[in-house]
């Protein structure tokens, strides 16, 4: 492990893959291997014993808040779950007052939340790390997790090409950003009003011209899905959108991926989702409970690349 690299992630935020370079993603992905072999050999490793990492949730959660509680117990130490209707932050405290507080009784913070801006000033006022768990603009632990499960089922990142599928949220935003920075070919297919926010399509394609990546943004799901290697998609309504179910459903028909889409993928495509997942929507039944799909060892890596990040920036 590069020990520069290690001293560069030391008190560092992670609000967004943006801020990080693809040497500091790929220590961190190489980390996340070896704490998974850990846990799995079941050798006991406490590089985080007496830290406190505070686990604030606007947004409820299954996988974010079982793998960072989880997390930090087997890195030995404290997860503490702190709801919004629980602190002051729910009451009209400003979010600096919150951050100073809490820096004086933590050793990191996990907030997961609507605004990416809420986030920033959360880390801008904040003495110790701030760990964005999912804003309505980017979820970087998620595509952490899913870079660690590509590379263990196809060996590689640079080089193999990943189809997004749906609407472009939060998780086509960090998955754009994310494969940028590792060389991976990105192609996503949306209905026209759905498309991702051009000033983040223009950074992943700037930092694409680095990393040798082609970024590629159509209407077209078959144009998308191409000769892909990863064909990943999401809900089509996300958390705080359900009023919107209805005309989402009747804008997304074309988008769903089921086997006469993935005719158009190569024949080993491998299928991911960040879950939870609305079978018969998004997603047909057979293709994400079929043998191409690898969504329950993507959702388990979000324990071990998140124990990575947590080893990472908070040890001493």
């Amino acid at each position: 492990m590069d020990k520069n690299i290690s001293e560069e992630l030391k008190g560092k935020d992670f609000l967004t893959l943006l801020d990080y370079s693809t040497d500091q993603i790929t220590y961190l992905l190489q980390l996340a291997k070896e704490l998974k072999a850990k846990q799995k050999s079941g050798k006991l490793y406490h590089p985080l014993k007496g830290k406190i990492l505070g686990l604030i949730f606007e947004k409820s959660s299954t996988r974010t808040r079982v793998s960072f509680e989880t997390g930090i117990y087997q890195l030995g130490g404290t997860g503490l779950f702190l709801s919004t209707n629980d602190l002051q932050l729910g009451r009209g405290e400003p979010i600096s007052d919150t951050a100073k507080v809490l820096s004086s009784y933590l050793d990191g913070i996990m907030i997961r939340t609507f605004h990416q801006s809420d986030v920033e000033a959360l880390a801008e006022n904040a003495a110790i790390p701030v760990i964005n768990g999912l804003t309505d603009d980017f979820h970087p632990c998620q595509v952490l997790a899913d870079l660690q499960t590509i590379e263990e089922v196809k060996g590689k990142l640079s080089g193999l090409k990943l189809a997004f599928i749906g609407d472009g949220n939060n998780m086509a935003n960090s998955l754009m950003i994310g494969a940028a920075k590792m060389g991976i070919h990105f192609s996503l297919a949306s209905p026209e009003s759905y498309l991702p926010q051009t000033t983040i399509i223009e950074k992943a394609k700037e930092i694409a011209t680095e990393t040798g990546s082609v970024i590629e943004i159509t209407t077209d799901p078959i144009q998308a899905v191409h000769e892909a290697d990863v064909v990943y998609t999401d809900v089509w309504a996300s958390m705080g959108q359900e009023s919107e179910q209805k005309k989402r459903l009747k804008e997304f028909s074309a988008y769903q991926v089921n086997q006469k889409l993935l005719e158009h993928a190569k024949s080993d495509y491998t299928f991911m989702h960040c879950l939870p997942a609305h079978r018969g929507e998004e997603v047909s039944t057979d293709i994400i409970d079929g043998h191409h799909s690898v969504v329950f060892q993507e959702a388990e890596n979000r324990l071990h690349a998140q124990k990575a990040l947590m080893v990472a920036l908070m040890t001493d």
